[in-house]
């Protein structure tokens, strides 16, 4: 806040509190503006210690809103935290093709063990959120991420160090943990800088990273094991990050209104002097111990208690799993069925690249202008359940994409069809992923972290869990009936999800203490 800008704005002067008459006991305390506690206590009138004074935003347009902020400032600053997403997602993946270099240096001899060298870092994923989120609803979202992936930088760094498979399955864990800080405070960072009707687009970024970061992590991750030892794509990702860490601190602003409100407080209080200031989110910083805890318990309440998490989270970890069991098993296919080099059937993974683009790029064309439409049938009042109809054609083409990719691989086709089949269900599962964060973006707002960070979390879990059965449903089904089966889970629980929350979401927001105080 610029207070002198401020205090030349003023051109009234309140009379002395004393003059004025006492207020009863039993009345509500009065509330000021900053701008006028600056005004008084820059004439040394004083106040009484009752007469306390509410530091907000300054009216619908104030520019310190981070809503607010210029078109420059906000695209900043999504770009630097979508940066910090994509990072952790590409090291999840990049080992996949050093994991049989890996398992012959480690004596690894199991296969699910093996696998587990790649899926043991989404475990992490699935556990550091619930603690990374609630921590940005206290102390911020740029300090959380900051720090968390300073420490993701050490321990993947020190997997490349790693001597015995023990050793490299807990440093794994641990990187994991530290890197998924960004999956929930992401979320929240949109809530942050974004109306909902102008939400969609960036949302569909948001959510690009996610699924398109395991791709380049697995291009990249083929050539650098061709090329060199397995230990530099733990070296080369930890190296990308570090770039990211210094961006970061250029470019990464603080978004948390509860913390720039707070930020703006004692700004008023060191150039005022004025003792009475107090914002709505002061509890943040006088109970923190108390506060910590009950942020901590928020995701799992959410995911307990509420349906809404409850069906997106179980939608979402369907869709992470496959995307999973794709990429564990998509070298396999080329290079065992197929009979391709290693290095060419990375680029395969193109396909995945190609199907995410159409997605992102038709989600941001079409889902903000299915919100607009919909508002204005509606009076002029949006809501979440707008963002639910891209649901139901995303999920009739993740299923068709399944059907498609494992009929043409079961049938050796010429390679192009199983590609084809794989951007389908890429561009359907990236649809249904953007829907799905654009709703519990919009429903649980200030708490929009905590709701990304209970879906992600049991999303994170299928994601570990899937690709470790894998290699035996694909043994077992082959690539024909194991797509029609994944093709109908996902036929089963994407159309009633969807209808569910058409038809019920607004009765079931209704009814959540966390969804009515976001709105």
């Amino acid at each position: 806040m610029n207070i002198r800008k401020l205090l030349q704005r003023l051109n009234t002067i309140k009379e002395h509190e004393g003059a004025n008459p006492t207020p009863p006991l039993d009345s509500p305390l009065p509330e000021k503006s900053s701008e006028q506690v600056a005004k008084e206590s820059d004439l040394g009138n004083g106040t009484v210690e009752s007469d306390r004074v509410l530091v907000t935003w300054e009216g619908e347009d104030d520019p310190e809103n981070p809503k607010n902020w210029s078109s420059m400032r906000k695209w900043k600053a999504i770009f630097a935290m979508s940066s910090f997403v994509f990072m952790s997602p590409l090291s999840s993946t990049i080992v996949a093709p050093a994991l049989p270099a890996i398992a012959s240096d480690l004596n690894i001899t199991q296969p699910a063990v093996e696998q587990m060298v790649l899926s043991i870092f989404l475990l992490g994923f699935a556990c550091g959120p619930l603690v990374a989120s609630p921590l940005s609803e206290i102390y911020g979202r740029v300090r959380v991420v900051q720090s968390w992936n300073f420490m993701y930088i050490v321990f993947n760094a020190a997997c490349g160090g790693a001597r015995t498979k023990e050793a490299i399955i807990v440093l794994r864990f641990v990187a994991g943990l530290c890197g998924s800080a960004t999956l929930g405070i992401g979320g929240g960072t949109l809530s942050d800088l974004f109306y909902a009707k102008d939400r969609g687009k960036a949302v569909a970024i948001y959510s690009w990273s996610p699924i398109l970061a395991p791709l380049v992590g697995a291009v990249i991750g083929g050539f650098i094991s061709q090329n060199t030892g397995w230990q530099w794509t733990f070296y080369a990702s930890s190296l990308l990050s570090v770039a990211i860490q210094l961006s970061g601190l250029v470019f990464l602003e603080e978004t948390y209104p509860p913390l720039l409100l707070r930020r703006k407080k004692a700004q008023l209080i060191k150039t005022t002097g004025a003792t009475n200031l107090y914002t709505d989110y002061d509890y943040l910083d006088a109970g923190r111990l108390k506060k910590l805890s009950t942020n901590l318990i928020r995701p799992f309440k959410l995911l307990a208690t509420q349906p809404i998490i409850q069906v997106l989270a179980l939608y979402n970890a369907y869709l992470y799993g496959n995307i999973y069991i794709l990429y564990a098993d998509f070298v396999d296919l080329w290079t065992e069925v197929y009979g391709e080099r290693t290095e060419i059937a990375g680029l395969n993974y193109i396909s995945i690249a190609v199907g995410s683009a159409l997605a992102a790029e038709c989600c941001t064309l079409v889902n903000d202008r299915i919100y607009r439409t919909l508002t204005r049938r509606n009076g002029g009042k949006g809501l979440p359940e707008f963002r639910i109809p891209i649901m139901l054609p995303a999920t009739l083409f993740l299923s068709a994409g399944m059907f498609w990719y494992g009929w043409s691989a079961e049938k050796k086709l010429h390679w192009i069809m199983p590609n084809i089949g794989t951007s389908i269900f890429v561009a359907g599962a990236l649809a249904c992923t953007i829907s799905v964060n654009a709703y519990v973006i919009d429903t649980y707002g200030r708490y929009a972290a905590s709701g990304l960070a209970a879906v992600s979390t049991i999303r994170c879990l299928a994601g570990f869990t899937f690709p470790m059965f894998a290699p035996y449903m694909y043994s077992t089904l082959g690539y024909g009936w194991s797509g029609s089966l994944l093709g109908f889970i996902g036929l089963g629980i994407g159309l009633p999800a969807a209808m569910l929350l058409g038809l019920y979401g607004q009765y079931l927001r209704d009814r959540s203490p966390y969804a009515t105080k976001a709105h």
